[in-house]
């Protein structure tokens, strides 16, 4: 690493993990002096670590439908390269029918694999129309590989001497079908993207490297074909029947960002003829050699001997692995994967070893920074102007301190009380998950886990506040801020017992109203000023949706006072609740508050899936803490909310008519009868807690149509027809 002289202050900053399935992978640790990255360490995990150890303590036959996850987008070849070593240590024949159908299946996957690749790399140099495209493609080879194999991931499809299945009828033509529309695609991609000048400009000369480099550094794939390197395993080794085919190596000799994406191109292209050529020229003839599933060595009949086709095919076999070592290696969509194999005469692998690609060619990321030179990466680090203000100096007397503190009192006793439930609700979804899932909760951070939402607290507290390059700094910053305090500001106006609210308003619902639609501006800031079109689609996301419920939230509230709307529940004690008056405008309220507080299944602004994180991805800290702290605060509104209006408040479930004589209740007890009032609406309180936690494990998510046709199709015209109902029987009862 070379340190400039001209300043020592250096920072040290964690990259990563972008994701959260990517723990585990890849992280880096930038050195940063001032706005220039001088050093770039890559950290690599141990996922493939627990892998070999789980293939050492497994049969062959055992481990087989564990390989799929050494590589999501390349399952095909993890297949290939298990069933392939055992096959050359024991020296067992291939049927030719079951050699093709793995070449098929492998140059399928290869596609998929460049396909998922060529769509994000587009969408980070500013395209974003490829990466809708790809997933036509993608979903119709998953069509493909479901029909032959019965899953669209995980396929556990390849044996020890073939395939697990014959192709079903009609595949082959299906298959054939998919090249002749994938070439016009292809040409697609290339009229919308290879002669554009902006991609050009954006990826023409950057991060080259050359054909010495990448033999020293050891990459390979379309890195190593990207500069220069005519190099391919399929040629090289001839493994499967790839040499039964035409087909040519495809390579440039820039070594640039555009020079490996002219590979991968040309290699889709090239595995569209030699699927064609394979599906076209498939021999007849078994597609599993069964000799290796024979338990009796002594006898050996013909493959489709009734006794080896229907009876020694239903115990799983044992393939016992000889003594000696082996090397195997295929050519996967990011280059060479291996694994070195040691059988020791046992049917457990006596070592397996995995030769990942896609860590190899991560190590080159630091000759890559120091090729590129300059990486800008601006780091604003907020600055609190701190001032101690002596308030009780500027006091004329302990009078107006009393008076003050008399004022700031209830509104402490609200935050703290607001901030210790939010921490007993992170703590009972924790648990409740938990327990629907059959898995253990939270337990080592204090009794029963009940400090672990303090603990993660804590540690976002102290995270570094990270701020995007190119984003709007004010908006990123105020975001959050703004999200949070419109949820706060709405506790002021809620009933906890009889008389007792922090701001008793005749227009406590309209308050609500006005207060909870500035958080969707909030969300939308923190979108736009993260400069990140997966965080605006999530704001943009959050905003349709808020206002999409809003209106027949709003809409099921037939009165403004909130105080008047306990009130009117407290004749018949439950018998009075509005739950029983208004049940339609129950189910609306519900719904549209799971929706108002983006819990599942109306998650969509942060769907991982489909927007990364959604409006909060580039958010790290306690920035990212105000978010999680808000959704659990909507949640607790939401809920207090509904026990307001529908559940009778702080009103007591035994009807007065029946008790008020022996218990000696009425409507002038002090500090125990509030004490009492907030308990009881707490309690209702954590009860629709407990449904809205439920759901969340029980319904699954909907499409973002789905969600606004609800709000709009049938939330809001059963909220209009419920308001005209109940209008005009008030007015009949006059």
């Amino acid at each position: 690493m070379n340190v400039p002289a001209t300043r020592k202050d250096l920072m040290i900053v964690n990259m990563g993990p972008h994701h959260p399935s990517m723990h585990g992978v890849l992280r880096l640790i930038l050195t940063l002096d001032g706005e220039d990255v001088i050093d770039c360490e890559p950290i690599l995990g141990y996922l493939h670590r627990g892998m070999e150890k789980i293939a050492e303590n497994r049969t062959i036959i055992q481990y087989l439908p564990y390989v799929t996850r050494w590589d999501y987008l390349a399952t095909m070849f993890t297949e290939a390269i298990t069933v392939n070593g055992p096959e050359q240590l024991g020296n067992i024949q291939v049927p030719k029918r079951a050699g093709y159908i793995r070449v098929v299946l492998l140059e399928l996957s290869r596609i998929a694999s460049h396909l998922l690749w060529l769509g994000p790399f587009m969408a980070d140099i500013g395209a974003q129309t490829p990466f809708f495209y790809i997933f036509r493609e993608r979903e119709l080879i998953y069509d493909l590989f479901e029909a032959a194999t019965g899953m669209r991931m995980m396929h556990n499809f390849f044996r020890i001497g073939g395939v697990a299945a014959d192709l079903p009828h009609g595949w082959i033509d299906k298959c054939l079908d998919f090249c002749d529309y994938f070439l016009t695609r292809v040409v697609e991609y290339q009229q919308l993207i290879t002669q554009n000048p902006i991609f050009l400009e954006r990826v023409e000369g950057i991060g080259i490297v050359g054909g010495e480099e990448v033999i020293n550094w050891g990459l390979s794939g379309p890195m190593l074909r990207a500069s220069g390197i005519q190099w391919d395993l399929r040629k090289v080794d001839n493994y499967e029947c790839y040499g039964e085919f035409d087909w040519e190596v495809q390579w440039q000799k820039e070594g640039d960002s555009l020079a490996r994406y002219l590979v991968r191109i040309g290699e889709m292209m090239e595995s569209v003829k030699i699927i064609q050529q394979a599906l076209e020229g498939i021999p007849g003839g078994p597609y599993e050699n069964l000799e290796i599933r024979c338990f009796d060595r002594e006898k050996e009949p013909e493959w489709n001997d009734f006794e080896y086709r229907f009876i020694s095919k239903k115990p799983s076999p044992t393939f016992e692995l000889p003594k000696q070592e082996l090397y195997v290696r295929v050519e996967a969509p990011k280059g060479e994967l291996g694994i070195f194999l040691i059988g020791d005469q046992n049917s457990f692998p006596w070592r397996w070893k995995i030769r990942p690609p896609g860590f190899i060619n991560l190590q080159i990321l630091p000759q890559l920074i120091s090729l590129w030179g300059k990486l800008i990466v601006e780091m604003i680090i907020d600055t609190t102007e701190l001032q101690d203000i002596n308030s009780f100096s500027k006091l004329e007397s302990l009078k107006e301190a009393y008076g003050t503190l008399w004022v700031l009192a209830p509104i402490l006793t609200l935050v703290l009380g607001i901030t210790i439930g939010v921490l007993a609700i992170v703590w009972l979804e924790r648990e409740i998950s938990a327990g629907i899932q059959q898995r253990i909760g939270p337990e080592y951070a204090g009794p029963l886990g009940v400090l672990q939402a303090l603990s993660d607290g804590t540690k976002l507290l102290f995270k570094e506040n990270l701020i995007p390059s190119r984003g709007d700094s004010r908006l990123f910053s105020i975001g959050p801020s703004i999200s949070v305090i419109s949820i706060l500001i709405s506790y002021s106006v809620i009933p906890f017992g009889y008389n007792f609210v922090l701001s008793d308003l005749n227009i406590g619902v309209f308050l609500w109203v006005a207060i909870s639609s500035i958080a969707p501006i909030g969300l939308l800031m923190s979108g736009y000023g993260s400069n990140n079109k997966y965080s605006f689609l999530g704001g943009l996301r959050a905003a349709a949706q808020s206002i999409s419920y809003e209106i027949p939230l709003t809409l099921c509230v037939l009165s403004i006072s909130l105080l008047d709307i306990v009130d009117a529940q407290s004749k018949y004690g439950f018998l009075g609740w509005n739950l029983w008056r208004q049940p339609i405008g129950l189910i609306v309220f519900l719904i549209s508050s799971l929706a108002e507080c983006e819990r599942l299944p109306f998650d969509l602004p942060e769907a991982e899936e489909e927007l990364v994180a959604g409006y909060q991805t580039e958010y790290s800290g306690i920035k990212f803490g105000l978010f999680y702290v808000a959704s659990y605060l909507n949640l607790l509104i939401s809920s207090l909310f509904v026990t307001v209006f529908y559940l009778g408040g702080s009103n007591i479930s035994i009807p007065y008519i029946f008790v008020s004589g022996f218990f000696e209740i009425n409507k002038t007890y002090g500090v125990f009868g509030t004490t009492i009032d907030i308990f009881i609406t707490l309690a209702k309180t954590y009860l629709f807690l407990f449904v809205s936690i439920t759901t969340r494990w029980t319904l699954p998510r909907l499409r973002m149509d789905q969600l606004l046709n609800l709000g709009w199709k049938f939330l809001l015209p059963i909220s209009l027809g419920n308001l005209l109902l109940t209008t005009s029987s008030q007015l009949f009862s006059l």
